[in-house]
């Protein structure tokens, strides 16, 4: 038990003494999920629902706002909308995945054990997606060092993002060489993909393909990279329809929870963005029923159409004559979804390839297939006259491409947040209400613990990335 404490010591930050967290001993001495022997399988399951229901609340608590889709209201001053990032805003990002990342090590510990080539596969696979949410939302951080304790290393050296990059896309060639389809997955029903090793096999590809989209500003091999893995299904099969993305189904039947535990929370207090909600107006989109409801007038009878509230506002909520259009509680009431990687996303993914001419493909063509699919993976049906309205149908432009792409991510974790910092688009709205001079934050701050405990190796970090606050690019930046 001691070597789990040390564990779950070291993940959170990388420092703090084992007595710092003694006084947690009952709870880690009855956590499931901290056992010293382990199947393959044992840990898939909680892995799968841990990162993904964090991932989902993450997305309501910090994209929606940072991203201008839903602003909390009433907000007189302050607040992530307005780009006002605490030092501690990224505490329970860094703290939670190395949580789980402690787990996909054991998992990948006890498949190697096992001898089971699908589970090291699948490891390996987790590993790199959720080193890949942690790098991107800090940039250097621990990698090779990390969940080192029960080792004796207390203090883990910070990896360069670029570094990291290099081992997670190594990681995730390994695996799509290890699955065997002729193999089954024998430790337990898998909640994502029903133990279908194809599908894991797919979301392995599609994830590649995500990761190396994401660097190729400066990784110079990437775009022939992601052409080499499109151009061979047979060696890298990847998402072909929306039955096959990463979507897990949140059944509400325990352990499998909404992470709401109140679903009036999703709306109490909030407003959807004037942002979101009028290019949805424009495009006459059939998800605005889906995503919110509509505004009213003030006495809350007559209802007024799909309205939002202007980003940064300055004022406060008595200066708007309506009741603004808020969450779907729906969303969030279980059975629901929560999303890891769409079909649509690999189309949009084959769209901007075509577009920039690094596939022989129809741009358009792939365009059109992400739209539908990111309507369909939310049950809404693609209406026939959707592109002849000139908002939506493709112009070849990055930017048009871009605005799907960014209502096809909404839920999606951190994923238009990523995007938005890869390419500038969309281009969001800018206030006089807003802080950090209206500039959209790129990171997060090193939580203190971290500062505090491991102070050596956070001064390399942070003089190495040229400082530590919320503007100071990622490797992958431009």
């Amino acid at each position: 038990m001691m070597k789990n404490i040390l564990l779950i010591c070291s993940a959170i930050t990388f420092m703090m003494s084992v007595n710092s967290c003694v006084y947690d001993f009952d709870e880690l001495n009855t956590n499931p999920n901290l056992i010293d022997r382990v199947s393959p399988g044992t840990l898939l399951n909680p892995i799968l629902y841990g990162v993904t229901s964090f991932n989902t609340s993450r997305a309501d608590a910090f994209t929606f706002q940072l991203m201008q889709v839903a602003l909390p209201f009433p907000s007189a001053a302050g607040g992530i909308h307005r780009y006002d990032l605490t030092e501690s805003a990224g505490n329970s990002t860094w703290n939670t995945y190395y949580r789980w990342l402690i787990n996909i090590k054991e998992m990948e510990t006890a498949a190697i054990a096992a001898q089971d080539p699908n589970y090291e596969a699948i490891a390996l696979t987790l590993k790199a997606w959720v080193y890949s949410l942690l790098t991107d939302s800090f940039g250097d951080v621990p990698f090779y060092e990390a969940s080192k304790a029960e080792e004796g290393v207390l203090r883990a050296r910070f990896d360069t993002q670029q570094e990291i990059y290099e081992a997670i896309l190594k990681d995730l060639e390994i695996a799509n060489s290890l699955y065997d389809l002729q193999r089954n997955m024998i430790y337990g029903e898998d909640i994502l993909f029903q133990n279908n090793v194809a599908r894991w096999q797919k979301f392995t590809n599609s994830l590649h393909l995500r990761l190396l989209l994401r660097i190729s500003n400066k990784h110079t091999d990437a775009y022939s990279r992601m052409a080499e893995i499109i151009s061979q299904p047979a060696v890298y099969p990847i998402f072909s329809s929306n039955e096959e993305s990463a979507v897990l189904k949140i059944t509400g039947v325990a352990p499998n929870l909404s992470p709401w535990g109140r679903a009036i929370d999703f709306t109490t207090f909030r407003s959807m963005s004037e942002f979101f909600i009028d290019h949805l107006n424009q495009l006459n989109d059939p998800r605005r029923a889906k995503f919110s409801t509509q505004a009213r007038e003030l006495d809350g009878q007559s209802i007024i159409g799909y309205k939002g509230i202007p980003s940064g506002y300055a004022s406060n909520e008595s200066a708007f004559q309506f009741q603004p259009s808020n969450h779907n509680i729906a969303l969030v009431q279980a059975p629901m979804i929560g999303l890891i990687l769409t079909y649509a996303e690999v189309e949009f993914i084959k769209a901007e390839l075509a577009l920039k001419g690094h596939i022989a493909a129809n741009a358009k063509s792939h365009y059109e297939a992400g739209v539908k699919a990111a309507m369909a993976i939310w049950g809404v049906q693609l209406p026939n006259e959707y592109f002849t309205n000139p908002a939506a149908a493709f112009n070849n432009t990055i930017e048009r491409l871009m605005l799907q792409k960014y209502i096809g991510l909404y839920f999606n974790d951190y994923q238009q947040w990523f995007e938005y910092r890869r390419t500038g688009y969309p281009v969001l709205p800018k206030a006089a209400g807003m802080l950090n001079d209206q500039k959209v934050p790129v990171r997060f701050r090193y939580p203190v613990d971290v500062q505090l405990h491991n102070r050596a190796n956070y001064n390399d970090a942070v003089a190495r990335m040229g400082g530590d606050n919320i503007n100071i690019k990622v490797w992958w930046e431009m």
